[in-house]
């Protein structure tokens, strides 16, 4: 079996979508934040997807935890006129990790995290293969830690792509502290 590389950098990545579905929903904002495993960032990035607003509109008021969040719903909205096109965004994360971690590996990062592979997978393909299969999901550590040693973290809760990458290498770091504790 392959030795894991030392040569290999994390991308922290959150999306925010209209819902879960890579189906049927959109993604409206990403965020990335391309760190070494010290954590220590590198380079970071966030773009709002361009989209036809009446589509946005649509698509989250189906979707009841914008109702939690009325403030992200009209700052998506309002926002879209800054917005970038789908395709230029995945073209802007590739170029930035062929700058900085071209011929390493790159796992991508994040709480939740499967859950943004899928709509990667879907939108994004060039992204999807240029990713690792294997991925760091905070909400694993999570897990355990309120489970086994009923440690929780707190975050706040802005719900927008570049606090929640924040919040989730705060909480990794947290984790990771406590490891030595237990």
């Amino acid at each position: 079996m392959a030795d894991i590389s030392t040569e290999s950098k994390l991308l922290w990545l959150d999306l925010e979508m209209t819902g879960l579905n890579p189906d049927t929903d959109l993604i409206l904002e990403v965020a990335l934040i391309l760190t070494d495993f010290d954590f220590s960032p590198i380079v970071s990035y966030e773009a709002i997807v361009k989209h036809d607003i009446a589509k946005v509109k649509e698509l989250i008021s189906e979707n009841d935890w914008y109702q939690k969040f009325p403030i992200n719903l009209e700052k998506f909205t309002s926002e879209n006129k800054e917005s970038v096109y789908s395709n230029l965004i995945e073209e802007n994360i590739l170029t930035l990790i062929d700058q900085h971690a071209k011929d390493q590996v790159v796992y991508i990062a994040g709480n939740s995290i499967y859950s943004d592979r899928k709509f990667i997978a879907k939108f994004w393909p060039l992204l999807d293969k240029r990713l690792h299969y294997r991925l760091l999901d905070v909400s694993s550590f999570k897990i355990i830690m309120a489970e086994k040693y009923k440690l929780e973290f707190e975050k706040n809760n802005q719900h927008r792509a570049m606090s929640d990458i924040e919040n989730s290498i705060a909480e990794l770091k947290y984790y990771l502290t406590k490891f030595k504790n237990i």
